[in-house]
């Protein structure tokens, strides 16, 4: 994992149940100390694209719901409430480091339309000689397609690859992969390094994520897949406790580390 205190270019994810309490209000203050690391990183002379999972969430704590809507209006309603306030939060803690963000909401045809691609390239790029964090989400307002089928998880990864990224850093509410499910198998332990998913670290996956999340560990692993076959150092992480990214960045053993396939980079 010495390969990370090199990365100048990172990205990392977040997701909703990191951000979130099981009463679908915002953790205020794991919310806030992530922004303070992200913030010493970038302090550091780093490079930090956030992309964050959320909206839909706080929008549903925002509008005193008492719970996920199941219909996909009512979950674009949530979204867009949600995105305004997410933003507005993201902008006040950056600000008390004297960091700029901006907002960009994707969607899969932007990646997939070549020009759309390169101008989202260009403002990424721009957004860095700015300066400036460049916050990324899922445009849910509009892109049914995938507020239904896709994650944030997947979108990390190709944003990875999109800007050419050293690594990738997906938090996420547990500590990594492991050979079993830890919530049942007192005896499943955490699998540190990983260097190629094959099937049989797919199958380790399980399915659902949490009430609060669209993914799971199986959405993180499909992730792993893209940004380490673009050659880009990933690790799923427990996002908990924010400070952790610190060891991470200095070597220590933490989450599970994906190797990035270094001579398959196709950028």
């Amino acid at each position: 994992m010495t390969g990370l205190k090199n990365a100048k270019r990172i990205v990392f994810k977040v997701g909703t149940s990191t951000l979130t309490y099981s009463t679908g209000k915002t953790n205020i203050r794991r919310m806030a100390k992530l922004v303070s690391v992200l913030s010493d990183l970038l302090n550091q002379g780093k490079e930090i694209v956030l992309v964050t999972s959320g909206a839909i969430g706080v929008g549903v704590g925002k509008l005193g719901l008492k719970e996920r809507p199941k219909d996909t209006p009512g979950r674009q309603a949530a979204a867009c409430i949600g995105q305004c306030e997410l933003m507005f939060m993201y902008d006040k803690f950056f600000s008390e480091y004297s960091h700029t963000i901006g907002q960009l909401l994707i969607t899969k045809s932007d990646v997939e339309n070549d020009e759309r691609r390169n101008n989202l390239i260009n403002a990424f790029n721009t957004m860095f000689e700015y300066g400036a964090i460049p916050i990324v989400n899922e445009n849910d307002s509009v892109a049914v397609e995938e507020i239904v089928y896709g994650d944030n998880d997947s979108l990390s990864a190709i944003v990875a690859k999109l800007i050419g990224a050293d690594a990738l850093v997906i938090l996420t509410d547990i500590d990594g992969l492991f050979d079993g499910n830890p919530q049942s198998d007192i005896d499943a332990r955490l699998i540190p390094v990983v260097d190629e998913i094959t099937p049989e670290i797919k199958a380790l996956a399980g399915d659902a994520g949490t009430n609060r999340g669209t993914g799971g560990m199986i959405t993180k692993l499909n992730a792993a897949e893209i940004s380490t076959g673009a050659g880009i150092d990933t690790v799923i992480m427990c996002g908990t406790d924010p400070t952790d990214i610190y060891k991470l960045f200095d070597g220590h053993q933490i989450g599970t580390f994906f190797i990035g396939k270094k001579g398959d980079n196709n950028g």
